[in-house]
């Protein structure tokens, strides 16, 4: 590995590494979002050229899309594929039940949907990414752009009767203007602090007009995958309680790398 990659993005490369180990030949994979993701995409294309592997993908965003692409993997729609047999994403936090906080990228709505038409869903992440109980990463929840005022001025409200710290709440900016999703929607940040019970306020949120979809992922991710920068990596499966520990050894690779500043 590169010796000036921080120690975050060597964490990040080494679950993106141990988590495509996951992926067989001729599966239909589930492609996230995020600078996790985007190692995860970039290891998935090393092991496809080296070793053969005929897997499709399925993006959860554009951006995605474009880095499959560019690196030679063969990218489907959803509609076209229709069920996945795995995706692999990252996550802005997960706790010790493996629900998580997605969103930071603005992919919530097709990360959602792709997870949810998966058998299995893998979550990569860094060690800073768990947490005991979500809420300090602000909640993100797409709405669609009419009266986008009207539906925060709902969501503040309705946080007033739900278990959370702080109920601050802002339009995601880019710029000076706000931020536009691959679905032409908008998205609200949910400074909150501290979620007490992620469940009831997915369900919630989902129920203001205007609301398209929260960045709550509850009962979705099956299995974490936790890097290290010293390539320790854990992989923790929710549904058999299991906890393994490995060894990412690795070295630089052209193909990895060649696209890195």
């Amino acid at each position: 590995m590169p010796a000036d990659l921080n120690p975050i993005d060597k964490a990040k490369f080494v679950a993106a590494k141990r988590a495509v180990e996951f992926v067989e030949d001729g599966m239909k994979l589930g492609l996230g979002t995020g600078s996790t993701s985007a190692w995860m995409v970039r290891c998935l294309a090393e092991r496809v050229r080296e070793e053969g592997l005929r897997v499709t993908g399925v993006a959860t965003s554009s951006r995605t899309a474009e880095l499959a692409t560019s690196l030679g993997l063969t990218v489907r729609t959803l509609d076209e594929v229709r069920w996945l047999d795995l995706t692999i994403d990252g996550a802005d936090e997960f706790d010790p039940d493996l629900n998580l906080i997605k969103g930071g990228g603005a992919a919530l709505l097709q990360e959602k949907i792709v997870a949810t038409a998966s058998d299995q869903m893998i979550v990569i992440a860094d060690a800073a990414k768990e947490v005991s109980r979500l809420g300090a990463f602000p909640l993100p929840v797409e709405v669609i752009p009419f009266g986008w005022q009207t539906t925060k001025a709902l969501i503040e409200e309705t946080l007033v009767a739900m278990d959370v710290m702080t109920r601050d709440v802002s339009l995601r900016l880019t710029g000076d203007r706000a931020l536009v999703t691959d679905e032409a929607n908008h998205i609200l940040d949910l400074h909150l602090g501290r979620i007490g019970n992620p469940r009831q306020l997915a369900l919630v949120l989902n129920q203001i007009p205007g609301v398209v979809e929260n960045g709550l992922f509850i009962d979705i991710c099956d299995i974490v995958v936790i890097g290290s920068p010293d390539g320790k990596v854990s992989v923790r499966d929710i549904n058999t309680g299991s906890v393994s520990d490995d060894q990412i050894h690795f070295a630089p690779t052209d193909n990895i790398f060649a696209d890195l500043d």
